[in-house]
């Protein structure tokens, strides 16, 4: 049985999801905004970063996050910036399907995350993204402009949203372009932890 495509993301106060600029990504703005993920013990084995770190339920939801993963998609911007980035072993473990007009042989590195490069288009790329996850979910990992493509072509089946208490008054916001007309939702949980509050959706057509 084929798994759910979701999205799962940080965002601000105000709506917005990363600086505009790539530049300013890891930034103070951005770092705000990721604050909550930082102390986890999932954050630190996942990236290596030693022993410890809390536990509870924002730890919870972040492992659950990444052991539905079976494949994630992702824009060219967000790979880009990720390139520069990431660890040498990049926190996915998964094959990552990257949104591109540009041909790039695989990249594979460490730790079971091999990069491929999709010149056809995002549903092009969830079809490969599907077939490599098996029954496990796909995650469209981002940035902003590639999640509203797969928001809007009906592509996504639930989403969550961490909402930090951060603003940031301008920068790329999560549903900025929707289709409104097209697009209805239905809660499915909330909850909060001191640093954030997890709301989580599914989309179905109006």
């Amino acid at each position: 049985m084929a798994g759910k495509v979701f999205f799962s993301v940080s965002m601000s106060l105000d709506g917005f999801i990363a600086p505009e600029s790539v530049d300013d990504l890891m930034g103070r703005q951005w770092m705000e905004l990721q604050r909550w993920i930082f102390p986890l013990r999932f954050f630190r084995e996942n990236l290596k970063l030693g022993a410890g770190g809390e536990e509870g339920r924002d730890n919870d939801i972040a492992r659950k996050t990444f052991e539905r993963t079976g494949a994630s998609v992702m824009g060219r911007r967000m790979f880009d910036a990720g390139e520069q980035a990431w660890p040498d072993e990049a926190p996915f473990h998964t094959p990552v399907f990257v949104v591109t007009h540009t041909k790039r042989d695989p990249w594979e590195r460490p730790g079971a995350t091999t990069f491929h490069f999709v010149t056809d288009g995002v549903e092009a790329a969830l079809d490969r993204a599907r077939e490599a996850a098996g029954d496990r979910d796909v995650r469209i990992a981002g940035g902003g402009a590639t999640i509203l493509q797969y928001v809007n072509a009906g592509l996504v089946d639930e989403f969550s949203v961490a909402v930090s208490p951060v603003l940031f008054g301008s920068g790329i916001r999560l549903f900025e372009g929707v289709d409104a007309s097209r697009v209805a939702l239905k809660p499915v949980s909330s909850e909060s932890s001191p640093r954030v509050t997890h709301l989580t959706y599914s989309l179905h057509r109006r």
